[in-house]
């Protein structure tokens, strides 16, 4: 039976999933990262980083995805000849320099000391000064660029990691060959090549590269404004050719091949943003299904049929996510790890031990507050300096009600970034749930339903990304002959097997007061804290 490979590469781990072409799951397997998220100090070292760092260790990827592979292809009984192609799915914007031959800068004895030559995670917020001085040479300047994305650059974005190294690391910054996404680096590694022929993915480049299809990436002007040592940043910085997702960037070479226990030669996929692909993981084929990415962190994509601006949008971008539509990005910052470390700071074992509890709470959590910007706020603010907020707390309240007041401000950024969609004519007419976070936590997809006050559909699998990333293997091998037919064929769900969470009415009207309150409570602290 011929079978695609999906291989999704999130905060913590690498996943790969082997699907056939009607979407069957015939095995998965997951490694975690040995170094995991590297935020205190680097791999032997004993200084402490700083608070806003989030790096990863690159080895960590082909080595956990070389066991997570011979895993699957081992649990599913297929034989290496029988995979057609190979999808990659990666967190964004997650950048490493690189030598020309690909070798990062972290891997060589001059740089494993310094911070700025490692893997910044998506969640490394240690631009923010460059964020803030890309955002007001842009404004200044009047850049058009601005309008595809809200109004603002993005802390968590390329270009401010890079001249934060630049800042910080001159000699770091001079001895990169290569600046490009994790994503592009692991495809990269797959299909060989030199420099000048490595693929980049449109997705990662239109979202968080300031690229687009009909202008490219900004000019040498703007860079120069910015700081005159990126003046050339693309041209010197950044060889290859754009590439869309579900595009084949070029062959399993013979070394990977061995190394992951299949045959070389076969077709491998520009990367994807993993978000991204829980579209097509998610089975949302066309214009109008706002597919909710929940993880860590969530990304909550939308497309439609056409690109208008809207503020605070995380990103526009034209056949970012499926040819022929305009790919909308919204997102929250914190949200499974947000979850996990109230888990931590309370001492409970579980969330399902803190989820039973909150479930019997009323709507509102006995008065207890919260704004959830516990890793700043993507949309609509976009800024990576807001704080969270617990308030309305007294000594009768527990862990429980922690729980459920996150679980509802959560719940409100949702409904935010919806009301922003539809206030500038964005169409949303269905709401699908996809990762592992839905699954695991029914009760955040309830409370998110009673918000919204409309249904959310939970797609069956729970590898959203994953088995997206294998729909872009069999296009890349060429299996289908549309995105729209490989989706239907391989993630439309079967009726009856998606779980559908419909809001409970009654708490319609409490839920609309309670988010009036949030949106009061947000004005009031942005203000606050930006004042």
């Amino acid at each position: 039976m011929k079978t695609t490979l999906g291989l999704d590469f999130g905060t913590e781990s690498v996943r790969a999933l082997l699907v056939d072409l009607r979407g069957n799951e015939l095995a998965s397997a997951s490694v975690r990262y040995p170094h995991g998220q590297i935020v205190d100090s680097l791999p032997g070292a004993t200084q402490k980083l700083t608070a806003s760092s989030a790096f990863q260790h690159p080895g960590d990827w082909l080595d956990g995805a070389a066991r997570a592979v011979r895993m699957a292809v081992r649990r599913s009984g297929c034989a290496p000849a029988d995979v057609l192609g190979i999808g990659v799915a990666f967190t964004s914007c997650t950048l490493l320099p690189t030598k020309s031959d690909g070798t990062p800068l972290c891997l060589l004895s001059e740089f494993a000391a310094e911070p700025q030559a490692w893997p910044k995670l998506w969640k490394h917020h240690g631009a923010q000064s460059q964020t803030d001085r890309f955002n007001s040479v842009a404004r200044a300047r009047g850049e058009p660029f601005l309008d595809r994305y809200g109004g603002a650059i993005g802390l968590e974005w390329f270009f401010p990691k890079v001249l934060e190294t630049l800042e910080h690391s001159p000699k770091a910054y001079g001895a990169a060959d290569v600046w490009l996404e994790a994503g592009d680096w692991l495809v990269w590694q797959l299909v060989g090549g030199p420099p000048d022929t490595l693929a980049r993915s449109t997705c990662q480049a239109g979202y968080k590269g300031l690229w687009s299809v009909s202008d490219g990436f900004p000019s040498n002007a703007f860079f120069k404004a910015v700081h005159p040592g990126l003046e050339n940043v693309v041209r010197d910085k950044m060889p290859g050719r754009l590439v869309p997702p579900g595009v084949a960037a070029g062959k399993l070479i013979a070394t990977c091949a061995a190394r992951f226990g299949l045959k070389e030669g076969i077709p491998v996929s520009a990367a994807i943003i993993d978000a991204h692909a829980g579209v097509p993981g998610a089975g949302a084929a066309s214009a109008g299904t706002l597919v909710l990415v929940m993880g860590t962190s969530s990304c909550h994509m939308l497309n439609a049929d056409t690109g208008l601006p809207v503020p605070g949008i995380a990103g526009i971008v034209k056949d970012g996510i499926l040819p022929g539509l305009h790919g909308y990005e919204t997102g929250q910052a914190a949200v499974g790890d947000a979850f996990d470390w109230l888990r931590r700071l309370t001492g409970k074992r579980t969330l399902t031990e803190l989820g039973k509890k909150a479930a019997g709470l009323p709507p509102g959590s006995e008065g207890v507050r919260c704004l959830d910007w516990f890793n700043g706020c993507r949309t609509p603010l976009m800024n990576g300096e807001l704080t969270g907020v617990f308030s309305g707390l007294t000594l009768h309240h527990g862990p429980e009600h922690l729980y459920r007041a996150l679980l509802e401000a959560s719940a409100f950024g949702v409904r935010w970034i919806v009301d922003l969609l539809r206030q500038h004519s964005v169409p949303v007419k269905r709401l699908v749930a996809t990762g592992g976070l839905p699954h695991h936590n029914p009760l955040v997809v309830q409370v998110y339903a009673d918000v919204l006050g409309e249904k959310i559909m939970v797609h069956p699998s729970t590898q959203g990304p994953a088995l997206g990333a294998a729909i872009l293997g069999a296009l890349a091998a060429r299996a289908f002959s549309s995105p729209k037919a490989a989706i239907r064929a391989m993630s439309v769900p079967a009726p009856g097997t998606a779980k559908i969470f419909a809001p409970d009415r009654r708490h319609r009207s409490v839920y609309d007061a309670l988010y009036r309150n949030y949106r009061r409570l947000a004005e009031i602290h942005s203000t606050t804290l930006l004042s």
